[in-house]
């Protein structure tokens, strides 16, 4: 199989993974948002598919659950949020990717996560005000600190069978 639609294939089964993952286990916050497991599959997808397919993947399933989930309002800001949370955690992991080490996964891990926190609490803000926006903080973080634990287990466990980006030596 060529390495394009080998990644055309995993970039779906990545989104496809990211959508059920978000939808499966949702905790509601106050501010109509919820609490999900997403993250650990974005996070999988962007240190495995490289950066426009990990961003396709994390932008696509993560928009996708917030429409069939009722939170269509979300869907836009998810896609970009997720989206460039997926870009950060690739462009963190790139230059660290030789040693694979857990310290440097979660490095990457974790400003990726800071991203979405900052990224939710600008778009509630927008909608709701910032102040009342603070209240979201605490459950965006509770989400990227399980997106983080269970990313990085699922990279180490999987990620190297799936790897497609370049980091494999494929072009």
């Amino acid at each position: 199989m060529s390495t394009k639609i080998r990644k055309i294939v995993f970039t779906a089964l990545m989104a496809s993974l990211i959508c059920v993952a978000t939808m499966i286990i949702k905790i509601p916050t106050p501010l109509h948002g919820y609490i999900n497991l997403g993250d650990a599959i974005v996070l999988l997808a962007a240190w495995t598919l490289g950066p426009l397919y990990g961003c396709a993947a994390a932008g696509i399933g993560s928009a996708l659950a917030d429409l069939f989930s009722g939170y269509a309002m979300y869907a836009p800001a998810t896609f970009v949020i997720k989206g460039l949370m997926a870009l950060v955690a690739w462009a963190v992991y790139k230059k660290i990717k030789k040693t694979r080490s857990t310290v440097f996964l979660c490095i990457s891990a974790i400003l990726a996560e800071l991203l979405m926190v900052v990224g939710y609490y600008l778009f509630e803000g927008i909608l709701y005000g910032f102040v009342p926006s603070l209240v979201n903080v605490p459950a965006n973080l509770i989400q990227a600190l399980g997106g983080i634990i269970f990313g990085i287990v699922l990279n180490k466990a999987i990620g190297k069978y799936i790897m497609v980006d370049e980091q494999k030596g494929e072009k």
